[in-house]
């Protein structure tokens, strides 16, 4: 028998992990928190694409795409992707975060994604920086294990201080903080948002009580924990 805490949430969001609506804007990001870096200062080449945009694209969009597109291919792969991506104290995006993005998104399994799944995939990013901006109330770049556990909350996931402090150290991403906690970057914070979410789903389809206990055998153990992001 595996149990979650009597009091756990299911999620309130749709679509692939992210809230449906937390009141955030939906304006551009500043640089940092995933935005590609520095477009126009020579991080990429500036040879013009090999071929316009499609028709009702948006341009700047488009430039972008181009930008991370650094091979000229039409599609980007996960290694242009993370090439492209910083947090907010302009640390690289985790390899394994990025893949999970490519994977979300790589509606045709293709591997890499056009621009029309970078349009989803770029539009994602930007809800969960408005998100995370929300949460990271010193502006440091990185959140901590309060401000997680804020953050899961009003998402609709009420977990145990055991659970938090497993999922805190699972995703930290930087050396402890002055408080002698680890913090969690930006792209480690979607990572764990999308792992909590997609467990819990997989947990709900088998409790169909809703008793907050399910049994499954090792075979389905196993098939829940391995698809989690």
């Amino acid at each position: 028998m595996y149990s979650q805490p009597s009091n756990y949430g299911y999620s309130q969001g749709q679509g692939q992990g992210r809230p449906a609506s937390y009141g955030y804007s939906q304006s551009s990001a500043p640089p940092g928190y995933g935005q590609p870096q520095r477009y126009g200062q020579g991080a990429y080449p500036s040879q013009p694409p090999p071929q316009g945009p499609p028709p009702g694209a948006d341009p700047q969009l488009w430039q972008w795409f181009t930008a991370v597109d650094s091979d000229k291919s039409g599609s980007i792969t996960s290694t242009e992707l993370q090439a492209a991506l910083v947090n907010g104290n302009w640390t690289k995006f985790d390899l394994d975060t990025v893949k999970m993005l490519m994977s979300i998104f790589d509606r045709d399994h293709s591997g890499t994604i056009t621009f029309t799944e970078f349009a989803g995939l770029w539009k994602y990013i930007s809800d969960w920086q408005n998100v995370f901006r929300h949460f990271d109330q010193d502006r440091s770049g990185s959140i901590d294990g309060r401000e997680l556990s804020e953050a899961l909350r009003s998402f609709g996931y009420h977990l145990s201080p055991t659970l938090m402090n497993l999922i805190q150290l699972k995703y930290a991403s930087e050396p402890a903080n002055g408080y002698g906690q680890p913090t969690i970057t930006f792209d480690r914070f979607v990572r764990a948002c999308v792992a909590v979410k997609a467990l819990t789903e997989a947990f709900q389809r088998h409790d169909t009580q809703r008793t907050g206990w399910i049994q499954v055998n090792y075979e389905q153990f196993m098939s829940i924990v391995l698809s989690a992001p």
